[in-house]
């Protein structure tokens, strides 16, 4: 081998927010905020805010490898601790207030923390949380005028006069939790390596084909995987970025779509069916709008026909996971798609998860570990791996990948010659309402200890809104009779309430030959349940 003898620069965050400032720092910036008027500035303004808090969390005795964690909305603020934090060498773990409190309080545990910002709508919930949060020694409120210690008081006391330091690109940047599908949250560490080539890749036309003459509006929460990378892409491409906070609401996207010209935007389906009955019920269309990615769960043909017959925009789908950065496929069109004709190419983009993305290799497999054939009927389990796929969750003692690198998913899909992948079943009972995980298997022994139960078995069903909820069936005890209000205020004790159960079924639970519950007839049984 021979070495090359180009420059050993490394891939950094902070060289992301070093060219927007000098590339684009004209391009807008506009953020609402919980309890204080609309923000606007520039990525110049930005990127100096964020060296200012970089220079505040040194003064704080923050260090290279320390965590900071953020309790936060998709706010500027927010935005600004993902280059302000990693910049300086320590890790920004993006808290998930959607947990339930103990989950939370979980992570930014085993995050083991010292700074926690948070949103002033997090303010109760923060005071519930601090006595059981030990190894954080600063909270800061993210506000202007909020009481102690806050965002801007920090900023107005540091100087901007700062060279972001070099170092090993394999450091961890940002630290996402999983959603704690089966047991707790673990953690994945996103190195600044990782996220540059994802952020690359994810800019390419095969992908979200953003440029500075998009204006982005992430509707996909930034502390979950870091709203799919768009804060790094829309900086890298120098697209004007418009932040919701947590105004998810159809009226209030609205405003901002149509008053700052949105162009792009992506986001869970349940957001957009909302979207399109209150675009349909006010007789209104996003004229600026030509994109709407959407991830998390299956999107209904219905909802991409009346996108783009309604309003010309086009809809693609995207999959991935915390573990892939997130991004791993995006469906977008292709030329063999083309020939076959407009109606053929969206019917394939529209029904399918992506297709293949440079840095991400998928591989098919059946029970025995063999490749199965690209022939978009085969199907078994998702292999993924790539520059940005987990190798090991943070804390853990094992890989999470095999000797040849590759991480199994846990959905079953297939694969077709055209590179174009299909989610076609979960090779775990967890159900994925809305975009986030809900765990069968928790809710079930929660359930399981409430008075007269025998057997309590959960099964995700279709939703016409949430794409999955959940039902619960008990099997009682001979004699017994079930509360259901008792079962559901002792789920609640358990669980966040938005995985509470839509419905509890008082009935016979079949077992398989082994003992097992047989998920596969309960979910025939109950097919359309709430439909």
């Amino acid at each position: 081998m021979i070495s090359g003898l180009m420059q050993p620069r490394p891939l950094m965050v902070a060289s992301i927010a070093e060219h927007a400032e000098r590339a684009h720092g004209a391009r807008a910036i506009i953020s609402r905020l919980h309890d204080e008027p609309l923000w606007r500035y520039d990525y110049a303004a930005m990127v100096r805010r964020a060296r200012q808090m970089a220079r505040a969390l040194q003064a704080m005795g923050i260090a290279s490898g320390d965590r900071v964690s953020s309790l936060a909305w998709n706010t500027h603020r927010h935005m600004e601790l993902f280059f302000a934090v990693p910049g300086i060498g320590a890790v920004l773990h993006t808290a998930n207030p959607r947990l339930h409190v103990d989950q939370l309080v979980y992570t930014i545990n085993h995050a083991a923390s010292r700074v926690l910002f948070y949103d002033s709508s997090f303010e109760s919930l923060v005071a519930d949380i601090r006595d059981r949060l030990p190894r954080v020694e600063h909270f800061v409120a993210l506000s202007s005028n909020a009481p102690g210690l806050h965002y801007e008081a920090l900023i107005a006391s540091a100087s901007d006069d700062l060279a972001w330091p070099q170092f090993d690109e394999n450091a961890g940047a940002i630290l996402c939790y999983t959603s704690g599908t089966t047991g707790d949250p673990k953690g994945v560490l996103y190195s600044h390596r990782a996220i540059v080539l994802h952020a690359m890749a994810a800019g390419l036309p095969s992908a979200f084909g953003l440029s500075a003459f998009d204006v982005v509006m992430p509707c996909s929460s930034l502390y979950h995987a870091t709203a799919w990378g768009l804060p790094f892409v829309a900086a890298m491409a120098g697209a004007s970025f418009v932040l919701p906070a947590e105004k998810m609401d159809p009226a209030s996207l609205h405003e901002l779509i149509a008053g700052e010209h949105v162009t792009f935007t992506g986001g869970v389906p349940t957001i957009w069916t909302a979207y399109l009955d209150w675009l349909d019920r006010t007789q209104q269309s996003p004229a600026s709008l030509k994109r709407v990615v959407i991830g998390g769960s299956a999107v209904p043909v219905s909802m991409a026909e009346a996108f783009r017959h309604k309003h010309q925009v086009d809809v693609l789908q995207i999959w991935g996971m915390t573990e892939t950065c997130p991004l791993g496929v995006v469906a977008t069109p292709t030329p063999q798609l083309a020939e076959r004709g407009e109606d053929a190419m969206w019917e394939t983009i529209w029904t399918r998860q992506g297709r293949l993305q440079f840095g991400i290799e998928l591989k098919i497999v059946d029970d025995s570990g063999n490749a199965v054939p690209p022939d978009g009927e085969t199907s078994g389990a998702l292999l993924v791996r790539g520059p940005w796929v987990v190798e090991r969750y943070f804390g853990a003692d094992r890989s999470a990948v095999d000797a040849e690198g590759w991480f199994d998913t846990g959905d079953v899909a297939t694969l077709d010659q055209d590179g174009f992948m299909r989610i076609t079943d979960r090779a775990k009972d967890v159900i994925k309402s809305g975009g986030e995980w809900i765990s069968s298997i928790d809710l079930e022994n929660a359930a399981a200890g409430a008075p007269g139960v025998k057997v309590a078995a959960v099964v995700g069903l279709a939703h016409p809104k949430w794409d999955e909820r959940p039902l619960l069936v008990i099997e009682p005890h001979d004699g017994a009779e079930i509360d259901r209000r008792a079962v559901m205020d002792r789920l609640q004790q358990h669980v966040a309430r938005w995985w509470l159960p839509d419905a509890i079924e008082i009935a016979e639970v079949p077992l398989t030959a082994t003992g097992k519950i047989d998920k596969k007839q309960l979910r025939a049984r109950y097919d359309g349940y709430f439909l």
